[in-house]
């Protein structure tokens, strides 16, 4: 959360999304089965489309509406919308967490959650018990209870855009006083599934219609590029990104 002269906050994740792709791109395993290729895409997601109500507007399935005010406002200050790219809302990252936690990632199936537990050092990960999805709803209770005693009673989507940063950079630096959970675990797992959502394929609820692909130049889930390796010769490829529903 940091606000480096000359450095803005979207070209960080416009580097990191190249560096992601070429890492991509550049590898030399055999094809993946497509149920193995979705899930190396976005190991924890669900793949269902997002739901829509009649007037256009998403559906949470896991966040109470006041949870998922926050987590909105959450995502809008880890990735507004700027001259370079979309921000997190406008792409869908919000829910893209709320599918996350709905299914097996937010049960924590991946995960080791039996004891003993302790505080452990930044290299030994995450030492709670609680699975992706409560961690989330302690998380948001926690920040709303640390924001209300230190903002005049305001929960964090009540707070105004400079209130929200300097919240968030108290969280990154373990400086918010959490009654349940370290406030620097809750902001690690929230900037991780932010920055998942705003890069995963859009069949998973986030970066849609491709905007953030196309923002970097990733093309997506393509993986053969014989037939035009002639036509393109020493040119620039520029091609529409492609989800893998658009492969299938």
């Amino acid at each position: 959360m940091s606000d480096h002269e000359g450095v803005r906050r979207r070209d960080v994740l416009k580097s990191i999304g190249i560096t992601g792709a070429a890492v991509g791109i550049a590898t030399t395993a055999a094809p993946l089965a497509p149920a193995e290729a979705q899930a190396q895409a976005a190991p924890h997601a669900h793949t269902h489309p997002p739901e829509r109500n009649g007037e256009g507007a998403d559906i949470f399935r896991y966040f109470t509406p006041p949870e998922a005010a926050v987590i909105v406002a959450l995502v809008d200050t880890l990735i507004p919308k700027d001259d370079v790219g979309p921000g997190g809302v406008e792409v869908g990252v919000p829910i893209f967490i709320d599918r996350e936690l709905a299914g097996a990632y937010g049960r924590g199936a991946r995960m080791f959650l039996n004891g003993p537990f302790g505080e452990g050092t930044p290299q030994q990960g995450y030492q709670l018990p609680l699975p992706p999805a409560d961690l989330y709803r302690v998380g948001i209770a926690d920040l709303n209870a640390w924001c209300s005693r230190t903002r005049d009673g305001k929960t964090f989507d009540q707070l105004s855009t400079a209130d929200r940063t300097a919240a968030l950079k108290a969280l990154e630096a373990g400086q918010a006083e959490f009654a349940q959970i370290p406030s620097r675990t809750f902001f690690s797992i929230l900037l991780q599934n932010t920055m998942e959502g705003y890069f995963a394929d859009p069949m998973y609820g986030g970066n849609r219609n491709s905007a953030v692909w196309a923002m970097i130049g990733f093309p997506g889930a393509v993986g053969m590029y014989a037939d035009l390796i002639e036509q393109y010769r020493n040119k620039q490829y520029v091609a529409a990104p492609k989800s893998i529903r658009d492969l299938s």
